[in-house]
Protein backbone atom coordinates (compact mmCIF):
# COMPACT_ATOMS: atom_id res chain seq x y z
CA UNK A 1 0.00 0.00 0.00
CA UNK A 2 1.26 3.46 -0.89
CA UNK A 3 2.02 5.95 1.88
CA UNK A 4 0.03 9.16 2.20
CA UNK A 5 2.51 11.84 3.27
CA UNK A 6 2.23 15.50 4.06
CA UNK A 7 3.93 17.48 1.29
CA UNK A 8 7.53 18.32 2.14
CA UNK A 9 10.60 19.73 0.40
CA UNK A 10 11.90 16.18 -0.19
CA UNK A 11 8.92 15.51 -2.50
CA UNK A 12 9.74 18.26 -5.01
CA UNK A 13 11.49 16.12 -7.63
CA UNK A 14 8.94 13.30 -7.45
CA UNK A 15 5.99 15.72 -7.66
CA UNK A 16 7.50 17.44 -10.69
CA UNK A 17 8.02 14.06 -12.36
CA UNK A 18 4.41 13.08 -11.54
CA UNK A 19 3.05 16.29 -13.06
CA UNK A 20 5.19 16.00 -16.20
CA UNK A 21 4.46 12.32 -16.81
CA UNK A 22 0.72 12.82 -16.39
CA UNK A 23 0.30 16.24 -17.97
CA UNK A 24 -1.64 15.04 -21.02
CA UNK A 25 -3.72 12.67 -18.89
CA UNK A 26 -4.74 15.45 -16.50
CA UNK A 27 -5.50 17.86 -19.35
CA UNK A 28 -8.28 15.53 -20.51
CA UNK A 29 -10.39 16.48 -17.50
CA UNK A 30 -8.88 19.63 -15.95
CA UNK A 31 -7.26 22.69 -17.49
CA UNK A 32 -3.56 22.29 -18.24
CA UNK A 33 -1.26 23.99 -15.74
CA UNK A 34 0.71 25.63 -18.56
CA UNK A 35 4.42 25.67 -19.29
CA UNK A 36 5.12 28.29 -16.61
CA UNK A 37 4.09 25.81 -13.94
CA UNK A 38 6.94 23.52 -14.95
CA UNK A 39 9.62 26.14 -15.54
CA UNK A 40 8.85 27.82 -12.22
CA UNK A 41 8.20 24.64 -10.29
CA UNK A 42 10.82 25.12 -7.56
CA UNK A 43 9.37 28.49 -6.56
CA UNK A 44 5.83 27.09 -6.78
CA UNK A 45 6.72 24.14 -4.53
CA UNK A 46 8.33 26.47 -1.98
CA UNK A 47 5.23 28.68 -2.04
CA UNK A 48 2.97 25.69 -1.37
CA UNK A 49 5.09 24.68 1.61
CA UNK A 50 4.97 28.24 2.97
CA UNK A 51 1.21 28.34 2.54
CA UNK A 52 0.88 24.95 4.23
CA UNK A 53 2.87 26.27 7.20
CA UNK A 54 0.13 28.87 7.79
CA UNK A 55 -2.49 26.12 8.25
CA UNK A 56 -4.68 27.47 5.44
CA UNK A 57 -3.87 24.41 3.31
CA UNK A 58 -2.82 20.81 3.82
CA UNK A 59 -1.08 19.21 0.84
CA UNK A 60 -0.46 15.46 0.59
CA UNK A 61 1.23 13.08 -1.80
CA UNK A 62 0.61 9.38 -2.22
CA UNK A 63 4.02 7.77 -2.53
CA UNK A 64 4.44 4.32 -4.07
CA UNK A 65 6.90 1.69 -2.81
CA UNK A 66 9.50 2.86 -5.34
CA UNK A 67 9.34 6.46 -4.07
CA UNK A 68 7.30 7.78 -7.00
CA UNK A 69 4.31 10.03 -6.44
CA UNK A 70 1.13 8.39 -7.72
CA UNK A 71 -1.37 10.88 -6.35
CA UNK A 72 -1.92 14.30 -4.84
CA UNK A 73 -4.66 14.99 -2.30
CA UNK A 74 -5.06 18.56 -1.11
CA UNK A 75 -7.20 20.43 1.37
CA UNK A 76 -7.28 24.12 0.53
CA UNK A 77 -9.01 27.25 1.78
CA UNK A 78 -9.20 25.88 5.32
CA UNK A 79 -11.48 28.07 7.43
CA UNK A 80 -14.16 27.62 10.08
CA UNK A 81 -13.81 23.83 10.18
CA UNK A 82 -14.20 23.45 6.41
CA UNK A 83 -11.89 22.96 3.42
CA UNK A 84 -12.04 22.25 -0.28
CA UNK A 85 -10.72 18.88 -1.43
CA UNK A 86 -8.80 18.47 -4.66
CA UNK A 87 -7.03 15.36 -5.92
CA UNK A 88 -5.42 13.74 -8.93
CA UNK A 89 -3.83 10.35 -9.51
CA UNK A 90 -1.36 9.05 -12.07
CA UNK A 91 -2.75 7.52 -15.23
CA UNK A 92 -0.93 4.25 -14.52
CA UNK A 93 -3.00 3.70 -11.35
CA UNK A 94 -6.33 5.08 -12.55
CA UNK A 95 -9.27 2.72 -12.18
CA UNK A 96 -7.58 0.70 -9.41
CA UNK A 97 -9.18 2.32 -6.37
CA UNK A 98 -6.17 4.54 -5.64
CA UNK A 99 -8.15 7.78 -5.79
CA UNK A 100 -10.93 6.33 -3.65
CA UNK A 101 -8.50 5.10 -1.01
CA UNK A 102 -6.57 8.37 -1.06
CA UNK A 103 -9.73 10.43 -0.60
CA UNK A 104 -10.83 8.19 2.27
CA UNK A 105 -7.48 8.62 4.00
CA UNK A 106 -7.46 12.40 3.50
CA UNK A 107 -10.98 12.60 4.93
CA UNK A 108 -9.75 10.77 8.04
CA UNK A 109 -6.79 13.15 8.35
CA UNK A 110 -9.07 16.13 7.85
CA UNK A 111 -11.26 15.02 10.72
CA UNK A 112 -8.70 13.49 13.10
CA UNK A 113 -5.57 15.60 12.56
CA UNK A 114 -6.82 18.93 11.26
CA UNK A 115 -10.12 19.14 13.16
CA UNK A 116 -12.22 19.75 10.07
CA UNK A 117 -15.94 19.05 10.10
CA UNK A 118 -16.85 19.50 6.44
CA UNK A 119 -15.24 19.06 3.04
CA UNK A 120 -16.39 20.45 -0.28
CA UNK A 121 -15.31 19.11 -3.69
CA UNK A 122 -16.26 20.14 -7.22
CA UNK A 123 -15.97 18.10 -10.37
CA UNK A 124 -17.12 18.58 -13.94
CA UNK A 125 -20.02 16.58 -15.33
CA UNK A 126 -17.76 14.96 -17.92
CA UNK A 127 -15.43 13.55 -15.24
CA UNK A 128 -17.35 10.40 -14.37
CA UNK A 129 -14.39 8.86 -12.56
CA UNK A 130 -14.08 11.75 -10.14
CA UNK A 131 -17.82 11.83 -9.51
CA UNK A 132 -17.70 8.10 -8.72
CA UNK A 133 -14.81 8.57 -6.28
CA UNK A 134 -16.71 11.29 -4.45
CA UNK A 135 -19.86 9.17 -4.29
CA UNK A 136 -17.93 6.13 -2.97
CA UNK A 137 -16.28 8.22 -0.27
CA UNK A 138 -19.46 9.70 1.18
CA UNK A 139 -19.77 13.00 -0.68
CA UNK A 140 -23.24 14.17 -1.67
CA UNK A 141 -24.00 16.43 -4.66
CA UNK A 142 -25.49 19.70 -3.45
CA UNK A 143 -25.63 21.91 -6.51
CA UNK A 144 -24.39 22.89 -9.91
CA UNK A 145 -21.17 24.84 -10.46
CA UNK A 146 -19.01 25.99 -13.33
CA UNK A 147 -15.43 24.71 -13.29
CA UNK A 148 -13.26 26.64 -15.72
CA UNK A 149 -16.35 27.36 -17.79
CA UNK A 150 -17.53 23.74 -17.78
CA UNK A 151 -20.68 22.53 -16.02
CA UNK A 152 -20.08 20.59 -12.85
CA UNK A 153 -21.38 19.56 -9.48
CA UNK A 154 -20.43 20.66 -6.00
CA UNK A 155 -20.26 17.85 -3.45
CA UNK A 156 -20.17 18.02 0.35
CA UNK A 157 -19.15 15.56 3.02
CA UNK A 158 -19.79 16.12 6.69
CA UNK A 159 -17.00 14.61 8.79
CA UNK A 160 -18.30 12.95 11.94
CA UNK A 161 -16.66 10.97 14.70
CA UNK A 162 -18.28 7.77 13.41
CA UNK A 163 -16.85 7.99 9.86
Amino acid sequence: MADLERLAERHAEAVLRFERENREWFARTVPDRGDDYFTGFAARHAALLAEQATGRCHFHVLVDDDGSVIGRFNLVDVANGEAELGYRVAERVAGRGVATEGVRRVCELARDEYGLRRLVADTTLDNAGSRAVLRRTGFTPVGEVLRDGRPGLRHVRELTATD
